[in-house]
């Protein structure tokens, strides 16, 4: 395996990642603001109050984006294959 090779499918994973864990990330940070806003604006500072709401969001992110992550990573992983059948000769 070549160096350029290498570090070809090091960025592609690195990638990947970002776009398997953006949507959760900026979810969670979206909702975390505007439950923050509200805690601030009600002044209740109970810490459930922020947990259940980013976990649920979360989560259904989550199931909604999982056909696209599960198209993502099964393309990474046959490429990798490719690749690897092709280092190999076989």
């Amino acid at each position: 395996m070549s160096q350029a090779m290498a570090l070809d499918l090091v960025t592609k994973a690195f990638f990947l990642v970002l776009l398997l864990a953006g949507p959760a990330l900026l979810v969670s940070a979206l909702v975390g603001l505007v439950v923050g806003i509200l805690q601030a604006t009600t002044q209740i500072q109970d810490q459930m109050i922020s947990f259940v709401p980013k976990i649920v969001a979360v989560f259904l992110t989550l199931a909604l984006c999982f056909p696209l992550f599960l198209r993502l990573m099964i393309s990474f992983t046959q490429e990798i294959m490719a690749r690897f059948a092709g280092m190999t000769g076989g």
